[in-house]
């Protein structure tokens, strides 16, 4: 039996690969801070055959990501994936910002959250020669404006994990870092704004997002393929030549993703 952690796993990206990945022989635990919307999932895991098990966790604290590890292991015996999900988004230029302490909060839910359940799990990932899953996004590969906080997050994730990838090779243990775009997804709307509070809606333009279902296929083979990451958009793809090449104009592609009530006035 294959035993898979997915954190951020309620809604969204996490829900959508767990749905996808449950069948028989595989037992899933999943993390969120929502118990019930994370119960929701886990019945459904469980209706199509998987073993599942809910345990509400916020990955922003330690001790919670240790004993979400723990209680996989001592549950199933065994760990063979972890599924690095769990994020927040976040909307506000950073002269906007008063206090800088949500700069703080963000960095441990999508950093230390990831990091604090890696090191957890791989003792265990090292004994089966399992799999790694970083979730990061495009703004950690390309900087966009109002972004600042979100893709400090993103970027360190992708410099984490790929040194953690060239440590990990000689232990078979794979990491594979995804790199979505704009996904169809309730993410934007509940991130920070520039006081802290909610934004309560997306800043970013939203046609042609890619559907939930699709990206988390396309994460899942990834994964299972063991590649060393997935950039989703084509757009993304030619994005990290043209940042080397011509910096100014993916300035400019930055700019444009953003509605204009968000864009930076001179």
């Amino acid at each position: 039996m294959q035993v898979i952690i997915i954190t951020g796993a309620s809604d969204g990206i996490g829900a959508e690969m767990a749905r996808r990945l449950a069948r028989p022989d595989v037992a899933l635990v999943l993390a969120a801070r929502n118990g019930e919307a994370l119960q929701r999932v886990a019945d459904a895991c469980t209706a199509a055959g998987a073993q599942a098990l809910a345990l509400p966790t916020d990955v922003a604290r330690q001790e919670q990501c240790r004993a979400l590890v723990a209680a996989a292991v001592q549950r199933f015996g065994r760990l063979d994936v972890l599924v690095n999900n769990a994020g927040r988004s976040a909307h506000a230029l950073f002269e906007d910002v008063a206090d800088l302490g949500w700069y703080e909060e963000l960095m441990r839910v999508n950093l230390w959250g990831a990091v604090w359940c890696t090191h957890a799990a791989l003792p265990y990932l090292k004994a089966t020669q399992g799999r790694i899953v970083a979730v990061s996004s495009l703004a950690g590969l390309v900087g966009v404006p109002g972004r600042t906080a979100y893709g400090a997050t993103k970027f360190a994730m992708a410099g984490f994990f790929e040194s953690l990838r060239a440590e990990m090779k000689a232990h078979g243990v794979s990491v594979t870092t995804a790199y979505p775009g704009v996904v169809d997804t309730r993410i934007r709307y509940r991130g920070y704004n520039a006081a802290g509070g909610e934004l309560g809606k997306s800043s970013l333009r939203e046609e042609g997002a890619m559907p939930v279902a699709e990206c988390a296929q396309r994460i899942i083979d990834a994964m299972q393929a063991r590649k060393r990451e997935v950039v989703m958009t084509a757009k993304g793809k030619m994005g990290r030549w043209l940042k080397l090449l011509a910096p100014g104009l993916i300035e400019k592609i930055a700019l444009n993703a953003l509605k204009d009530d968000v864009k930076p006035q001179a």
